[in-house]
């Protein structure tokens, strides 16, 4: 079966929409499918259209619905569709009404779509995103490593962990270490006067996805600030790895870790994520509940569980073609 697979992300980037284009087209190929992955459609012929991102991928959703009335069209709903473009965007709104089947990536998405759009919600359909399992490595001896995994931007809130580092107690070993890309000048002048400003505070930068994996599998726990988000790839990478999460506490983050995950702070108060920190790093049985709490959810984010539910999805829109 010919699948167009959209995403708005360039081909060199390595943000989450990019990543699971990549991944989601090597499933399906796996499964004997030809894929095409693109930014914007090209009004090739294709017997199903998966686009990422309702309001960013709407022209090629509304070109092909138009040109393909009768074949199915998936959309995806990222973090910015459901807690910020939603219910207020026409595009966004157009490409719900478009779309066959649309995909939110963790439970708790279900109730922005209650809340947002309920006729939609029957023809909405839950799919963790996975990682592949790579083993935890020992930690750096010279400190206590915490990892901030994510580009500088503002839905991530990029600088709350440096701005948490300062309310730690001053006995406190922690090291933030900071692996993402700036996408703007202005992100790239904040990161390097956090780096100025605060001591416990490392940016690294972009790194290969190889050797980012590398620095979370070292790391005693990694940071998660979102202001929003749809149900991120790093998550599904510690859990993986089994690196234990502290989280912001929105809609996001919880339909990934659950909702009664003790590693949750108020989103934006640092003061709150450092005393999240501090007990971290102190309370060696509060570390040990969100280690096990973090390996009782990897199990939802297994390649293997991934990729039934995404030929499960292919099955379900072209019944008697997949």
């Amino acid at each position: 079966m010919r699948i167009a697979l959209i995403t708005p992300a360039a081909a060199h980037t390595r943000n989450g929409n990019r990543n699971t284009a990549t991944r989601w087209a090597a499933f399906l190929r796996e499964a004997g499918h030809r894929v095409a992955v693109m930014q914007h459609w090209n009004c090739g012929d294709a017997d199903v259209l998966i686009a990422l991102h309702a309001r960013r991928s709407h022209d090629s959703i509304a070109r092909y619905a138009e040109r393909f009335s009768d074949r199915p069209l998936v959309v995806v709903l990222t973090g910015t569709d459901l807690y910020r473009d939603l219910p207020g965007d026409a595009h966004a709104q157009g490409s719900l009404a478009a779309a066959t089947r649309l995909v939110v990536l963790q439970d708790a998405a279900l109730d922005a779509i209650d809340a947002i759009a309920p006729a939609f919600r029957s023809k909405t359909r839950v799919i963790y995103q996975s990682a592949r399992a790579i083993e935890r490595s020992p930690p750096l001896q010279s400190c206590f490593e915490i990892v901030v995994n994510g580009h500088l931007r503002m839905e991530k809130d990029p600088f709350r962990a440096a701005a948490a580092a300062a309310h730690l107690p001053p006995e406190s070993r922690i090291r933030i270490t900071h692996v993402g890309r700036a996408l703007t000048a202005e992100t790239e002048a904040d990161a390097h006067a956090w780096v100025a400003r605060e001591p416990r505070y490392r940016w690294r930068g972009e790194l290969p996805h190889s050797r980012a994996l590398r620095v979370l599998a070292r790391s005693r726990a990694m940071v998660i600030s979102s202001r929003m988000e749809g149900g991120a790839n790093v998550v599904s990478e510690a859990l993986t790895i089994g690196v234990p999460v502290i989280a912001s506490d929105v809609s996001g983050n919880i339909g990934m870790l659950g909702r009664d995950y003790p590693g949750y702070y108020a989103v934006g108060d640092e003061r709150a994520l450092a005393r999240v920190l501090a007990r971290t790093e102190r309370d060696s049985g509060f570390y040990a509940v969100l280690e096990a709490s973090c390996r009782a959810r990897a199990a939802l984010v297994t390649p293997e569980r991934e990729r039934a539910a995404l030929e499960s999805l292919i099955a379900e829109v072209t019944p008697g073609r997949a």
